[in-house]
């Protein structure tokens, strides 16, 4: 199969504004990020809490995790069912949600029926009542989880990625622990972890809906001002360790597929670089006729899918490539990847980029389409630090990346310090990598080295 790479036609320059964020800061300091759109009598409401995974580093990891799964299992005297039974007699979505660097509850509700909806929302954060027996069940469906992750090739190359990527760094950890801490971790654990990081000054909201600005600072002013707030600094290290080694190996006996990443640790989320390295991503594997999917897929016919992406935590970013291939195509997939890797020295052309910039625009505005999307825009631009004018401003930035400053970030990926990490047989694999001398270097499903 040809691919041809013809620029899709735009009949029309594609506008877009959002010209209608506001904020609001609460007198005890938690920030708020509205944007009203008026189409739909709904509102969305995100709660992001600074309470992730990274802060069992100090800890026990799970702990976190076993937060965000307890924290609605009951408040102010309401068992856990009596609030899934009045969320839904208020047709009000709810959920929880836990990352490396937040807890994330959001709240989605008819408009009429939101300001009650927003009152049990603050008891389940302001009163949770951390029963014992729910404890113990929600802490043996997180090993039950755990335990699964040995079935499971893909999930374990993930989490092997990010400890060879991260080292000792808090990122290198899972945000559900392993099963030998999370054994360990008690009630109190969480009650502990929940009392010191549930502070308004550690935490903000993104909403998005039909009220008016003035008319959704109130509500929430009403029900979070006693949210209170900490005047302790909570300071992690940012110590990166970079491992010497190239190649690491799960051996997973029973499989016919390698899982197969590649990546390296490229820093943090900044304006400067961000759109050439998305162009440049765009083009290398981001999109279906990028050049590992042309190659690996459709020329070699390796795989059903090859991507690559630039991933963004809050203190740290990572660059990866994922695929899973047959395991005794495990080294012709490698050595096709490295290649194109190397390939980048010799920079992306005038044809690819001006398809990347025209893909990206086309495809922008369809980020911005729900009220999920839109809360979830919002907290980037509080997560990474942005201005409120970043998403206005974001086509004309795109466009303006030039060839020259892609091919700046091009010569620093094909020179990077590249890990990779395959999952699977190892002996169906092993002799071919070895003969070429390359050295395969064995750890267990955690990542560490055996």
């Amino acid at each position: 199969m040809t691919l041809i790479r013809t620029k899709p036609e735009i009949k029309n320059e594609i506008k877009f504004s959002l010209d209608n964020i506001s904020t609001h800061t609460l007198k005890n300091g938690i920030k708020l990020f509205y944007l009203r759109k008026e189409k739909l009598p709904m509102i969305r409401l995100n709660l992001v809490v600074e309470a992730g995974g990274k802060f069992d580093f100090f800890t026990k990891p799970g702990t976190a995790r076993l937060t965000s799964q307890m924290i609605d299992e009951g408040a102010d005297g309401l068992t856990a069912l009596e609030l899934s039974d009045e969320f839904d007699l208020l047709g009000t979505d709810f959920s929880i949600s836990a990352d490396n660097d937040f807890i994330i509850l959001s709240l989605q509700s008819l408009t009429e029926n939101f300001e009650k909806s927003l009152e049990l929302f603050s008891k389940v954060i302001l009163k949770p009542d951390f029963p014992e027996k729910e404890f113990e069940r929600e802490k043996k469906k997180l090993l039950v989880n755990i335990l699964q992750l040995k079935d499971d090739p893909e999930r374990i190359a993930e989490q092997i990625f990010d400890k060879i990527i991260f080292a000792n760094h808090y990122y290198a950890m899972p945000v559900s622990g392993y099963l030998d801490t999370v054994e360990k971790v008690n009630l109190n654990d969480v009650i502990n972890h929940y009392s010191k990081y549930f502070k308004a000054n550690n935490s903000f909201i993104a909403a998005a809906g039909n009220l008016t600005s003035e008319e959704i600072f109130q509500l929430i002013e009403k029900y979070f001002d006693t949210y209170s707030s900490s005047s302790e600094k909570i300071s992690l290290p940012e110590k990166f360790e970079v491992l010497d080694k190239k190649i690491f190996v799960y051996d997973k006996s029973d499989s016919v597929q390698t899982e197969i990443r590649v990546g390296y640790l490229s820093g943090k989320r900044n304006i400067s670089d961000y759109f050439s390295k998305l162009l440049l991503n765009t083009i290398f594997g981001g999109q279906f006729n990028s050049r590992l999917n042309s190659n690996l897929r459709e020329k070699k016919g390796y795989t059903y899918g090859i991507s690559s992406h630039f991933v963004y935590n809050k203190n740290a970013g990572y660059f990866s490539i994922s695929t899973s291939v047959s395991s005794e195509i495990t080294f012709d997939a490698v050595k096709e990847i490295l290649s194109e890797i190397k390939n980048l020295k010799n920079g992306v052309t005038e044809e690819e980029l001006n398809f990347a910039k025209t893909a990206l625009t086309r495809k922008f505005p369809l980020n911005f389409e729900n009220y999920r999307q839109l809360t979830s825009n919002l907290s980037a631009l509080a997560i990474h630090n942005l201005p409120l004018s970043y998403f206005n401003e974001y086509l004309r930035n795109l466009n303006s990346v030039t060839i020259v400053q892609v091919n700046e970030q091009a010569l620093k990926l094909s020179q990077a310090d590249m890990k990779i990490i395959l999952v699977g047989n190892r002996k169906s694999f092993e002799k071919e990598f070895t003969e070429k001398g390359f050295e395969l270097v064995k750890v267990d499903e955690r990542g560490d080295l055996v």
